[in-house]
């Protein structure tokens, strides 16, 4: 800066050395950053309030009227159908006047005051972006939502940056490495992230790995400017990774697990993946379909263990008898607590035991398991493997996770059924000639590809990355896409791995001190519960997008159950009337007047009016506002949009 002039931008030169084994940080130069200043410095910058002409002239005139009052004014004017909807259908026209920073401020201060007063502070909603590239910012706006009794929608999720699958596989947001990690890979696959155009500042790392013996392979339908530092580039169709990764997977779990049986993947999958857990097989007519995983309760001798719904069961190779494994929820919840780790010990007996992963060489008997094939408009019936399982419904047939997933993959094992015949075969799905079908590559380089994948993580135990972005994250199949790559990982004993894993790169999501800040940006220290909303399923009930939407089985491949038949918006009632997740505004009358109608019946402190709310609800005096969002009492009434 020069005399308060920005005559140009420098990189940051203080980043700390992780490790004297990685490259540094820097350089970290980045061309939106070296261009800042233009932002700074455009014509086109708004520097001073703006505000719709209709809208200030009509509060302005009704300001007037109510000699002064601004309170009044605001509520006039609310009252006034024409001049409000004069001001509404103005919007997406233009016509912005500058104003005032005292009279924008009074207008926003009345129209909180008045929707608290006649609908509830939960009609007043705020979105903003990515708090870490301001920290104090967002929390400036949050905290006065939280304060007031607003409410924040999430951001992440709502422009299709949070990768669903994530939360679907592991319970947590975008738990990634940091960029220096890829240097410590041994293979990496990109896929729907253009690391120099999205990671500019870290993309160095991506080249530098190739020095240390790192091959680079990306996936991408166009030769597009990652593919310059790439080793391999497959120009799969666009949208069709899942298929790739689908018959990679096949591969490795005919080679590398059936057949080679490799130490170390085996291993992995025993003690870091649901594989050794029992499945149900529901009988279905002649049939028998993948039913929900056993718990622990269903057996005599544990069944008033505490939270048993919630705990599972494996088999012990040694001596035949079913455990349930520590680390699963069930667990997490315990009143005595400290069972957490995953460990091989039974969470009951404490004991030591080896998980069966397979039950190929302890099997009952063979039946008949029909798996859906999406791919091909089919179901196929293979043999799978099952005990029988004495539980007090009588006896019930169980397999494992894992003798499920080598049937669904099509891993012929000898147990009789619709299998592939072989890697050529076309009619059944995830085999290499299956996938030339929707990604347009030749077998023989999904094969090589398999095979170097495997080998890789074998010898270096586990260091194979995936990284993946928005390239993919926009699609609408985005999460079967992950989970697909997810399974290559898993099963080759990469996740949880320095030089491994799934990453992906969109935006900044990760804060460093995101407890203490949530403290502040959510103001719990004056209450330990906010109100947060997700953006998408907020915009989805409150802008009538569910009347452009049918049953689920009109636009999308489901299975038949019982949610087969419902609209997007039953399952969002559903979910919300059951408590499974929050949506405001809450409830057809003002939060704030519903407090004081419980107290004047004898509420006497919180527990009391959340019971006089529950029986409101429950004899239908009370109704939830997603339950009728097109009616004017539910609709949110301000909304502040900042820094995005």
């Amino acid at each position: 800066v020069k005399e308060g002039i920005v005559v140009f931008e420098t990189q940051q030169l203080d980043y700390p050395l992780i490790d004297d084994k990685l490259p540094p940080y820097e350089p970290r130069g980045c061309q939106r950053g070296i261009s800042f200043s233009w932002y700074l410095y455009s014509p086109l910058r708004i520097k001073y309030p703006l505000i719709r002409g209709t809208l200030l002239d009509a509060f302005r005139e009704e300001k007037e009227k109510a000699g002064g009052n601004p309170v009044v004014a605001w509520e006039n004017l609310q009252n006034n159908k024409e001049k409000r909807s004069r001001y509404q259908n103005s919007r997406g026209k233009g016509g912005f006047r500058r104003a005032s920073w005292d009279e924008v401020l009074e207008i926003m201060a009345v129209a909180n005051i008045h929707t608290a007063k006649k609908y509830g502070p939960d009609r007043v909603i705020g979105f903003s972006p990515i708090p870490a590239m301001s920290m104090l910012s967002y929390a400036a706006g949050s905290r006065f939502l939280q304060l007031f009794g607003g409410v924040n929608l999430s951001f992440y999720d709502w422009y299709c940056d949070l990768p669903p699958a994530f939360p679907e596989i592991w319970g947590e947001q975008t738990d990634v490495s940091e960029s220096a990690d890829w240097y410590n890979a041994k293979m990496v696959a990109d896929m729907g992230t253009n690391l120099n155009m999205t990671r500019t500042p870290d993309c160095h790392f991506f080249a530098e790995s190739r020095h240390n013996g790192t091959k680079a392979v990306v996936f991408s339908p166009d030769f597009s400017q990652l593919c310059k530092y790439a080793d391999q580039w497959i120009p799969l169709h666009a949208g069709s990774d899942g298929a790739f990764w689908m018959a990679v997977t096949h591969i490795i779990l005919k080679e590398y697990h059936f057949e080679k049986k490799t130490p170390y993947f085996i291993d992995y999958v025993k003690r870091y993946t649901d594989s050794p857990m029992l499945v149900h097989l529901d009988k279905a007519g002649d049939i028998y379909t993948p039913g929900r995983m056993v718990r622990a309760n269903e057996l005599s001798k544990w069944k008033d263990i505490e939270n048993g719904d919630w705990k599972f069961l494996c088999i012990d190779e040694l001596s035949g008898e079913y455990v349930v494994p520590k680390g699963t929820m069930g667990y997490r919840w315990d009143k005595n607590g400290g069972k957490w780790n995953m460990k091989y010990e039974c969470g009951e007996t404490d004991l030591d035991y080896d998980p069966v992963l397979t039950l190929l060489d302890s099997k009952d008997e063979v039946l008949e398991v029909e798996f859906t094939e999406f791919g091909l408009s089919r179901k196929a019936q293979r043999g799978v493997p099952v005990k029988w399982l004495d539980t007090a419904k009588g006896k019930v047939p169980v397999t494992t996770v894992y003798d499920l997933m080598m049937a669904q993959y099509g891993v012929a094992r000898g147990l009789g059924g619709q299998y592939p015949n072989d890697y050529t075969d076309t009619d059944a799905a995830y085999t290499p000639a299956w996938q030339e079908v929707f990604t347009g590559i030749d077998s023989k380089t999904v094969l090589q590809f398999a095979r170097e994948w495997a080998d890789t993580a074998n010898i270096t135990e586990g260091k194979c990355m995936i990284l993946i972005g928005a390239g993919i994250n926009h699609w609408y199949h985005q999460n079967l896409t992950y989970r697909a790559g997810a399974m290559a990982l898993m099963i080759c004993g990469c996740i949880g791995k320095n030089g491994g894993g799934m990453n992906h790169y969109v935006g900044q999501e990760k804060l460093a001190p995101v407890d203490s800040w949530s403290a502040i940006a959510f103001a719990k220290d004056w209450m330990p519960v906010s109100r947060l909303q997700q953006a998408p399923i907020w915009h989805y009930i409150n802008t009538c997008q569910y009347r452009y939407d049918g049953e689920y089985s009109k636009y999308n491949t489901v299975p038949e159950n019982k949610w087969t038949d419902k609209h997007v918006a039953d399952t969002i009632f559903t979910s919300v009337r059951n408590g499974w997740m929050p949506f405001y505004p809450q409830f057809n009358e003002n939060t704030l007047e519903l407090a004081k109608k419980a107290i004047a019946e004898g509420a006497k402190n919180d527990d009391d009016i959340k019971a006089y709310v529950l029986e409101k609800l429950k004899s239908k005096e009370l109704k939830y506002s997603v339950s009728d969002p097109e009616n004017e009492v539910n609709f949110p009434r301000v909304w502040y949009i900042w820094r995005g």
